[in-house]
């Protein structure tokens, strides 16, 4: 998979589910996804080894579009994490690379050695918040920006106030707090690819997912959400088919650059 195949997913998908259960089981949380429509996740690092379930969800699946987020692009950060943490340290960008992750997901910005390294090969999506910082890592490379905590600053509210200092150009990812209740708004601000969590299915429903490990229901909640969020982009952009466009159409008709050479 290429940069721009793998970016061509995750607007078609319009979700990226952040996959940070270690009760649920990786592979087969990835294939009630695709059952539900989606064809991605994100590995966060704040599970319990996250290279080794990502490494195996690659193997198993290899068409399933994995990447690794929660990424702590700090070097001494990470130093002064791993030494409290030996026995399960947090990767770096590199190794995430190196593990298999189809695109990177950061908790804050990237470097500018991770932009040296990486844009342009593998999709970058840093963790902003404000326009800043989006300006700022999408001019070093980053193809999306993640609003992050997107319930803390505010929401729908938060991205509607920033778009226009960046003129319309950026796509932004609200992560946190994303749920049915405010994904219409988030869709009606302009927002094309929204990062979940299993907050987003009722708390007596994921319980019960979690227990019985039954991940028929599993595809059958996270089918509610990807459904909610096609029929939300195709009242709002009635002359593309998200499901068979490509960047380039979904660019043209949205707006929004993705910066992809």
């Amino acid at each position: 998979m290429d940069a721009k195949s793998i970016i061509t997913t995750l607007l078609r998908d319009g979700l990226i589910l952040v996959f940070n259960q270690d009760k649920l089981d990786v592979v087969k949380t990835a294939e009630a996804l695709m059952k539900a429509g989606v064809n991605n996740m994100e590995v966060t690092c704040r599970i319990s080894k996250p290279l080794e379930k990502l490494g195996r969800l690659r193997r198993e699946l290899p068409d399933f579009v994995a990447g690794m987020a929660s990424l702590i692009d700090s070097a001494e950060m990470l130093c002064v994490y791993n030494k409290a943490h030996p026995h399960d340290p947090l990767p770096t960008a590199q190794e995430a690379v190196e593990g298999g992750a189809c695109y990177l997901v950061s908790a804050g910005n990237f470097s500018d050695e991770s932009f040296e390294k990486f844009a342009g090969e593998i999709p970058m999506i840093p963790g902003c918040g404000t326009a800043t910082e989006v300006i700022s890592q999408f001019s070093k490379g980053a193809n999306l920006c993640k609003i992050f905590p997107a319930k803390q600053l505010g929401g729908p509210a938060f991205v509607k106030a920033i778009d226009p200092a960046i003129h319309k150009t950026i796509s932004l990812v609200p992560t946190g707090g994303t749920n049915a209740s405010n994904i219409p708004d988030y869709i009606d601000v302009g927002v094309l690819v929204l990062g979940g969590s299993f907050s987003m299915v009722d708390k007596d429903t994921m319980k019960r997912i979690i227990d019985e490990q039954d991940y028929e229901l599993l595809a059958d909640e996270l089918a509610k959400t990807k459904q909610l969020i096609d029929k939300l982009r195709a009242e709002k952009y009635a002359d593309i088919d998200f499901a068979k466009a490509s960047v380039e159409q979904i660019s043209w008709t949205t707006g929004r650059d993705f910066n992809i050479p």
